[in-house]
């Protein structure tokens, strides 16, 4: 998903003028929360909590003191790009957010509801997010104090300050083909052109395929991101050197893996157009292994 133009607008005039702050600023949360860290921080006054599941899945049960912000709903506009500044300012403020909030995203184990909150926070300048290491399931209810009371913060002043560094439009990903690394995060059939969201097949030229599924496993007590240790050997053969660019269908699981690469010590950033916009558009090139259902332009 892209940045609306008034978005967009504002980052070029903004440019780099915040960016150095942001970048500096101390962070004490943790980008990925263990279950026992949680449990020792619980009480922090100045912890947010924010839950990213359906309103129908938080109502029936959350961790005590969850705020519902549904993920599909909240941080994506009506095209399936970012929601524009102001939205996501009153959004952020009525969650009890502020500068000195820790904040904790959890959601039902896909952890792209999560990842794309926190990435979208880190954007607008607030680097204390993190998100839980496991989904909402029967075993974290037990671990954890639970609530079906729909929780309310008290509101806070939340002051975005872009940081244009983690987000990337059409044009700027379009220059990075041949110079960056680019990682798709959909599954592979969707890299391999077998399968589509969008009218062209495929993927950006240069890209390599990082599934966003690979971040995590399967366990029986929900699912669970896997140690850093495994996480840096899924990505060995990544070069440090090289920025990368990352995208998937919409800006959601891309950000996973933004999540997963900064924390391996890599210098990443988010395409929000990604797919949907990359492969609706006939003016840039794309590579499709299936050689199946290329749209030709009509003129």
């Amino acid at each position: 998903m892209n940045l609306n133009k008034s978005f967009i607008s504002l980052l070029l005039i903004i440019n780099f003028l915040f960016a150095d702050n942001v970048e500096s600023e101390n962070k004490i949360m943790p980008a990925i929360v263990s279950v026992n860290w949680l449990k020792n921080n619980i009480n922090h006054p100045n912890l947010s909590i924010i839950d990213l599941r359906e309103k129908i899945e938080y109502e029936k049960d959350h961790i005590k003191n969850a705020v519902n912000i549904p993920g599909l709903k909240s941080l994506f506009d009506e095209k399936f790009f970012m929601p524009k500044l102001d939205f996501l300012k009153k959004l952020f403020s009525e969650a009890g957010i502020d500068s000195n909030s820790l904040v904790l995203a959890y959601d039902n184990g896909d952890f792209i509801w999560a990842a794309r909150f926190y990435w979208i926070l880190e954007t607008l300048g607030h680097n204390n997010v993190g998100i839980l290491n496991i989904g909402y399931s029967d075993w974290l209810k037990k671990q954890l104090p639970i609530s079906t009371i729909n929780y309310k913060a008290e509101r806070k002043e939340f002051v975005p300050r872009i940081n244009n560094k983690k987000v990337e439009t059409k044009l700027s990903t379009l220059l990075s083909v041949g110079n960056k690394t680019i990682i798709d995060g959909r599954k592979k059939s969707h890299y391999a052109g077998e399968e589509s969201t969008a009218t062209r097949y495929g993927h950006i030229p240069t890209a390599k395929n990082y599934a966003c599924t690979q971040n995590y496993q399967v366990t029986s007590i929900g699912n669970k991101m896997r140690d850093l240790d495994e996480l840096r050997d899924l990505y060995k053969d990544i070069p440090k050197e090289k920025e990368i660019v990352l995208y998937c269908d919409g800006g959601a699981e891309a950000a996973l893996n933004y999540i997963v690469l900064q924390e391996l010590g890599y210098k990443a950033s988010v395409y929000d157009g990604s797919w949907l916009e990359w492969g609706n558009d006939l003016e840039v090139p794309i590579d499709n292994p299936s050689k199946i259902k290329i749209i030709k332009d009509p003129k």
